[in-house]
């Protein structure tokens, strides 16, 4: 989109208010830009561990898959996650900070001798699926607002900018020019009032 203007003193002020915004602007969207990238990069580093971490924890209890039959389920539930936000570069994360889980009572002399460890082996693996799936919502929502900022770095850069320099150069010529004829105008003006009283 063209920048639109009028060939005068006010639109050249505008302008100039206008590019200088947007001068000023751009080296913070590009600090702005290049932290994103680097939490990004560390959110999802972060998220991949952890999905490792969880994989490996599950295939070193697979061995352990005809026990895994006898546990019931439904004594353990997740009773609340506790969530809090923090701001990373400007963008709201959502942040897990603890699970609340419900565990029903059972009788331990009618249930096997592991089932306790059972129940905290099944908190552990259910505290970091969900952690998995905070870290992997954080790295998308940086990388969103990362490609946002990109975009408004590209706009100003390539676009904005170079369109408002542009046209502050074309209104300066057309007011120089008008300067000018408006000068030589008075002169041609002078010599005939001259030539005039001479003539006289």
């Amino acid at each position: 989109m063209a920048v639109k203007f009028q060939y005068n003193k006010t639109s050249l002020q505008e302008l100039r208010k206008q590019l200088r915004i947007r001068e000023n602007a751009l080296p913070i969207l590009k600090n702005k830009e290049s932290a994103l990238r680097v939490e990004v990069k560390k959110a999802k580093r972060e998220a991949e561990d952890t999905a490792r971490l969880l994989k490996e924890k599950r295939t070193a209890r697979a061995g352990m898959a005809r026990l895994w039959e006898e546990m019931d389920t439904s004594l353990i539930s997740i009773k609340e996650v506790h969530t809090g936000t923090e701001k990373i570069a400007g963008v709201r994360i959502p942040l897990l900070e603890h699970i609340d889980f419900k565990v029903e009572p059972y009788s331990l002399f009618d249930r096997p001798a592991w089932f306790p460890a059972g129940i905290t082996l099944l908190e552990e693996w259910a505290t970091l699926a969900i952690r998995k799936k905070f870290l992997f919502h954080k790295m998308e929502l940086l990388d969103h607002a990362r490609k946002k900022t990109t975009q408004k770095v590209n706009l100003y850069e390539k676009v904005q900018i170079p369109d408002y320099e542009d046209a502050i150069r074309k209104i300066k010529r057309y007011l120089e020019d008008e300067e000018n004829l408006a000068k030589s105008a008075q002169k041609i003006v002078k010599k005939r009032q001259e030539a005039n009283r001479e003539s006289v």
